[in-house]
């Protein structure tokens, strides 16, 4: 095996790390926040971003990488939360052709009682996944960053 071999099998490695742990995080917060709050991880990723821009209000577009999605899946994302008073569409008023989508008092709402679940779930998550000794270590980088930021 060459250098070259070497560090494409360490990357390797580490990429198959980061997704056992995303998929470990997301499997508890699916289940947690489907369960309590009747919200989807993606559902609350997307109200999670709505509610830290300002005016609680973005671009199509801008959601859709926010929330990692085509913008097809978007679209039909937002129809699902607008059917359910969550969020709404508003016309770009400098732009027709521009459609904001913005939290309701609604979604500003559930998004407040969902937070501290997720957080929590994302917390117990973090320390189970600290204990595994394959993911321990990312893990571990996670917790630093979020103490740095704090």
């Amino acid at each position: 095996m060459s250098v070259s071999d070497d560090a494409i099998e360490v990357r390797a490695r580490g990429w198959r790390t980061l997704v056992a742990l995303h998929g470990l995080i997301e499997s508890r917060l699916e289940r947690t926040l489907q369960a309590e709050h009747g919200l989807s991880v993606v559902e609350f990723t997307v109200l999670d971003a709505l509610s830290r821009q300002d005016g609680w209000h973005m671009r199509m577009q801008q959601l859709a990488r926010a929330a990692a999605l085509s913008s097809s899946a978007t679209t039909r994302l937002v129809t699902r939360l607008e059917n359910r008073g969550l969020l709404t569409r508003i016309l770009c008023a400098d732009d027709r052709r521009g459609i904001y989508t913005e939290l309701t008092d609604e979604g500003v709402r559930l998004l407040e009682a969902a937070r501290p679940c997720h957080d929590r779930v994302l917390e117990e998550a973090l320390a189970e996944a600290g204990s595994v000794p394959e993911l321990a270590a990312l893990a571990g980088a996670l917790h630093g960053a979020a103490a740095t930021t704090v």
